[in-house]
């Protein structure tokens, strides 16, 4: 009778020193971008030993890469969200709230990714020309559907969704030149007023 090999479930201590290294190689790779971090700097902000990490990690490239799938699904599902049974308008704005969102709430990961679109993006150029375009084309089309029928102002859609991803990211990527110019306002709670009053006057036919 043959033997069936089953995989053990990491233990909760695994799982927690996983998501240790994850937690503290974001904070690293988002302060230094890929090229600038070490392993030893991520050792220490996870409070783990260099060996420990390369027990979890074949090394930084692994790291990195994990983070950047795990990031990639994160950064598509707001778009995913977008669809044909809603109002137009509505829909649109909705989206511009959920990028905002992931700014306020992931300041870190908006980051990484923008260093990696910086040199390049040699680790995710793959689901950039694959998964991503497809479905920033198949909203597109949406977008262009609507404004067929008449339901919001004509515009390029493509250059639409460009500009919601730069306008919402812009606060986590700059957070310490937008904050350095407010001052003590609060740039989050401004923003999604300002966004919603320019996207509002943009898409209204």
């Amino acid at each position: 009778m043959a033997m069936i090999e089953t995989l053990k479930k990491p233990s909760r201590i695994q799982r927690r020193n996983r998501k240790k290294i994850l937690d503290a190689a974001l904070e690293v790779f988002s302060q230094f971008g890929f090229r600038g971090a070490t392993l030893d700097q991520i050792a220490t902000e996870a409070g783990l030993s260099k060996p420990n990490i390369l027990y979890y990690f074949d090394g930084k490239e692994a790291i990195y890469h994990t983070l950047l799938q795990g990031l990639m699904e994160t950064w598509l599902d707001p778009l995913r969200a977008l669809v044909h049974d809603g109002d137009p308008k509505a829909e649109l704005l909705d989206y511009v709230d959920r990028k905002l969102a992931m700014s306020r709430d992931f300041p870190r990961e908006s980051r990484l990714f923008a260093n990696e679109i910086l040199q390049g993006a040699p680790l995710i150029k793959d689901a950039l020309d694959g998964e991503l375009k497809a479905l920033v084309d198949e909203k597109a089309a949406l977008i262009q559907q609507w404004i067929k029928e008449g339901q919001i102002a004509p515009i390029d859609p493509h250059h639409l969704i460009f500009s919601i991803w730069s306008l919402t990211q812009h606060y986590a990527d700059f957070d310490v030149q937008v904050r350095a110019v407010l001052g003590a306002r609060e740039p989050f709670a401004e923003a999604g007023s300002y966004l919603k009053t320019l996207f509002t006057k943009l898409l209204t036919p």
